[in-house]
């Protein structure tokens, strides 16, 4: 201790000169330099005490830490409240629909027909019999019989309904066919470079409901003119899926869907008619595997036709695969966790462990609809922006 004295006695500041008028001072100073010594080399013995204590791992931290105990949850997520939806995507098709096929009356050979994916509209020529033109118009009912002066009927108004909307005049839009409307029908027939007779020949027209695309030809040129000769479908694109029995009870005229587009995009879609059940079986027999990673298609037997009104969305997209997404349930305004936060109870039912600042506790919630990785939920003392633990 002496030794240690010393040497803080000598590291210390230079003394103080002596003076007459300060022998006190001079003194103290000297006694409270002792008292610093002293006290350093107690501090010192106080911290070579502790150094040995680690070394010799009594209390010290010389060793690795025990892990702490957890005093709340490993991760924690907030009560919300928002909207949940659950969807189901099915598969669907995107094309013009189903082809029609168009069932020619006229007699001859067939010297000309429209290039598949060609556009025909009123009173454009569907195909050329022995160089004769027929001709597509706009209707519902079939050409089932000539007409001439003296013929009445919705036929004939049908017939002059189109006539006038391809220019011509002079005639009223009834359901007469008169003497004026035989002067209509020989200016037609004269721009279509047909003879000029007046009735309008029951081969000669074809009708459709509105302009029609070409889908297929049936037959090649120099192939007889009379049946059918080639298949048609409408010009706007729409998507069809074929979905069982089982899976179409959504399917309702006006129901909302999205279609996920092969390019990644999705655009608005609206069922437009649902078809009759047919049967699902392949022409081999048996029934047709489904395929579970995309509902929509296994043993089909309902083909739900959707339209898509912003066809510029679409691109040059054509014969290509879709998915077809519709709401199959919604939950307004509910309180949601992560579903991964629900407890199962010893007792049943679901908890939720709910932290704050004073500590953790259960509380008994009753689950609603799954959505998305999240889940609703209810219960007493329940509220938004709660903070639950999520286990890990």
């Amino acid at each position: 201790m002496s030794e240690q004295i010393s040497r803080a006695e000598s590291a210390d500041v230079t003394e103080p000169p002596r003076t007459a008028e300060s022998p006190r001072t001079v003194a103290g100073w000297r006694r409270r330099r002792r008292l610093r010594a002293i006290a350093g080399g107690a501090a010192a013995l106080v911290t070579l005490a502790v150094a040995g204590a680690a070394t010799l791992g009594l209390g010290g931290r010389g060793g690795d830490e025990p892990p702490s105990e957890r005093t709340g949850p490993a991760a924690t997520a907030q009560v919300t409240r928002q909207t949940l939806v659950k969807t189901v995507t099915l598969a669907g098709e995107l094309g013009y629909g189903p082809a029609t096929p168009l069932a020619s009356t006229a007699t001859g050979t067939v010297t000309w027909l429209p290039a598949v994916g060609a556009t025909v509209r009123r009173g454009g020529v569907l195909l050329r019999a022995d160089e004769q033109p027929v001709v597509l118009l706009y209707g519902f009912l079939p050409m089932y019989r000539a007409l001439a002066e003296g013929s009445t009927g919705s036929d004939v108004r049908q017939f002059e309904r189109n006539l006038a909307a391809l220019g011509y005049q002079g005639f009223t839009v009834d359901d007469e066919f008169s003497a004026l409307t035989t002067v209509a029908v020989k200016r037609w027939q004269k721009d279509l470079t047909l003879p000029e007779t007046g009735t309008v020949d029951r081969y000669r027209v074809v009708y459709a409901p509105k302009e029609v695309r070409v889908a297929q030809q049936l037959v090649r040129l120099g192939a007889s003119a009379t049946g059918d000769v080639l298949t048609y479908t409408g010009n706007v694109r729409m998507v069809t899926v074929t979905a069982g029995v089982g899976e179409a009870s959504w399917a309702t005229k006006g129901t909302k869907v999205t279609v996920t587009l092969p390019t990644g995009g999705s655009v608005a879609g609206e069922v437009s008619a649902v078809g009759a059940v047919t049967s699902g079986a392949p022409a081999g027999g048996g029934e047709q595997g489904a395929n579970s990673e995309r509902p929509g298609t296994g043993a089909a037997t309902v083909q739900v036709t959707i339209a898509i009104a912003d066809q510029k969305s679409l691109g040059a997209l054509s014969g290509a695969p879709v998915d077809v997404q519709y709401v199959e349930q919604e939950r307004r305004d509910v309180l949601t966790v992560p579903a991964d936060a629900l407890l199962a109870l010893a007792e049943g039912g679901y908890g939720l462990e709910v932290t704050s600042p004073s500590g953790t506790r259960i509380v008994a919630v009753q689950a609603g609809m799954f959505a998305d990785g999240r889940v609703e939920v209810s219960g007493e003392g329940l509220a938004e922006g709660m903070t639950v633990g999520v286990p890990q």
